[in-house]
């Protein structure tokens, strides 16, 4: 009867923690299924930037920054005060390689720049006053030389990554029409940034899977 009796606690153990784990899943999935839904909100009001360096010497990093810095410039210039941001960059794609070009001159570098915009899948990024959901994003991709270094991921527009406060970012987003529940989420509390991790692992499943 003791022995019996032992069984069944241990049973009832294990279904408990059984139970417990399953809930802790599907809460989780639940999470992450409302981090996608904001990821796709996200991406209608963002366009990323991704600047793709020559090679991965030192040289052409370094490179790669200093035509990030006048890329970032140029479209700024185009974007501020836009209605239609996607259309106004669409329009000056040229405006935005010319200032990419010019730099490279600038910089002594005999190399060619080729800027494009479309859709591409981003990875979860986090920077110094912001964190952004892995996803499909409006990107303006600008690529230097053969194209083979590292990449700088970012975003053009709002113009996050030329905040240098936690207040000039809020105030970009606003002014790009961001809700304060997605301000909330790119700004980052530690649980988003899971959420994020996890949603990025599932998509990378789901592609794998997609592929097999």
């Amino acid at each position: 009867m003791l022995i019996s009796a032992e069984r069944t606690v241990l049973f009832l153990k294990k279904r408990m923690i059984s139970i417990v784990i399953l809930c802790a899943l599907v809460l989780m999935a639940a999470s992450v299924t409302l981090v996608q839904a904001e990821q796709q909100r996200l991406s209608a009001k963002l366009i990323r930037l991704h600047v793709v360096a020559n090679s991965d010497s030192a040289h052409d990093q370094a490179v790669k920054l200093e035509v990030r810095d006048a890329v970032s410039a140029a479209a700024k210039a185009l974007l501020d005060g836009a209605e239609d941001p996607r259309a106004a960059l669409a329009g000056r794609l040229d405006a935005v390689a010319d200032a990419a070009a010019a730099r490279l001159r600038e910089l002594g570098e005999d190399l060619p720049v080729t800027v494009r915009l479309g859709k591409e899948r981003f990875p979860t990024r986090e920077y110094d006053t912001f964190s952004l959901p892995a996803g499909v994003y409006e990107s303006l991709r600008v690529t230097i030389g053969a194209g083979k270094g590292h990449n700088w991921w970012c975003v053009v527009f709002p113009s996050l990554c030329l905040t240098s406060s936690m207040d000039e970012l809020e105030l970009a987003a606003q002014t790009a029409g961001f809700s304060i529940g997605e301000i909330r989420l790119i700004t980052g509390e530690e649980d988003f940034r899971l959420k994020f991790r996890v949603l990025e692992l599932l998509q990378q499943l789901k592609c794998a899977m997609a592929g097999a």
